[in-house]
């Protein structure tokens, strides 16, 4: 199984590269796989690698959505 999580672009770096917020945390991945990126894309990331582009809309509800996963998963332990 594996997890690709939506990103915020927030800072286009040289040679490929890019921060992006994932929920507020600041992460350096490869934008080499996606042609146009821009500051305020948001990216779908899977071990260091921007996939695709998604759709800001999707990629909040994805995120909102993982959120709540995530303190459902806390709320059992």
């Amino acid at each position: 199984m594996c997890l690709a999580i939506p990103a915020e672009v927030v800072e286009l770096l040289p040679e490929q590269m890019a921060r992006v917020s994932l929920d507020g945390v600041s992460k350096v991945v490869s934008v080499a796989l996606v042609e146009g990126v821009v500051v305020g894309d948001y990216v779908v990331v899977h071990v260091g690698f921007a996939l695709t582009r998604i759709d800001p809309d999707e990629a909040k509800q994805t995120l909102a959505l993982l959120a709540e996963m995530s303190q459902s998963a806390e709320a059992a332990r």
